[in-house]
């Protein structure tokens, strides 16, 4: 099987401006994602989409290819779905074929190198695209809530009450930590619930996901933590 490995990193960041080369343990946030694919024996070609010169000379510098992006698909409110359908088109428009799509966005530089590698094996003949998730802190069902015009309820109305978070049903967070497709699945759908969806269960210090100064922080703090030996 044919595997590509694809990250996208626009120029513009309004949460956290330059976020993609921002350094963190000692280099860009854009080397990190592309640094775990290198790693991945599986995966035979890295590309990176951009509309940015700067990030286009780091991708190229680590050892990536660089997909030009237009700028239309790289504003702050577009679709990255339509992102990944103009990687492959680029690819295929030259004659490049191949199995398995791998998106690593730059937003998880916490991720591990196995945790790639569960979602590539999970992508079966039965499956057309794998997520991460992790156990998420916060249940619709006991401690998320929406207003009702002065007042609050619960996010989801359940016949059953639970006064306890560990009676209610597992909830988890969907991740950025790695998607893997089939090229096929996200040319002919929209949304990645339009098909049958496998998911890989992250720690949640691997699956922290920038988007702000406070994420970033965050991320450089649980970059520091020896995770084999702690207690926690």
């Amino acid at each position: 099987m044919k595997t590509f490995a694809f990250i996208f990193a626009r120029g513009g960041s309004k949460g956290l401006p330059g976020k993609n080369l921002l350094k963190i343990g000692g280099m860009p946030l854009l080397a990190h994602s592309i640094m775990i694919a290198k790693d991945i024996d599986r995966i035979s070609r890295i590309f990176v989409s951009t509309d940015d010169q700067e990030i286009a000379k780091v991708g190229i510098k680590c050892g990536a290819e660089v997909i030009n992006r237009p700028s239309e698909l790289a504003q702050d409110d577009s679709p990255e779905w339509k992102s990944w359908l103009h990687a492959i088109k680029w690819l295929e428009d030259r004659g490049e074929f191949f199995d398995c799509f791998v998106s690593l966005p730059t937003t998880a530089p916490l991720r591990k190198k196995i945790d790639v590698i569960k979602c590539l094996d999970l992508l079966d003949k039965q499956t057309d695209i794998v997520v991460t998730i992790s156990e998420s802190s916060r249940s619709p069902y006991f401690n998320m809530v929406k207003k009702d015009r002065n007042y609050i309820k619960l996010l989801i109305d359940s016949e059953k009450s639970y006064s306890r978070r560990q009676d209610a049903p597992q909830i988890y967070d969907m991740t950025t930590v790695a998607y893997v497709a089939r090229p096929n699945f996200i040319k002919n759908n929209n949304n990645i619930f339009d098909g049958r969806v496998k998911a890989s269960i992250v720690p949640k210090h691997r699956a922290i996901d920038i988007d702000d100064e406070i994420d970033f922080k965050m991320a450089e703090l649980l970059m520091k933590i020896d995770w084999e030996n702690a207690d926690a």
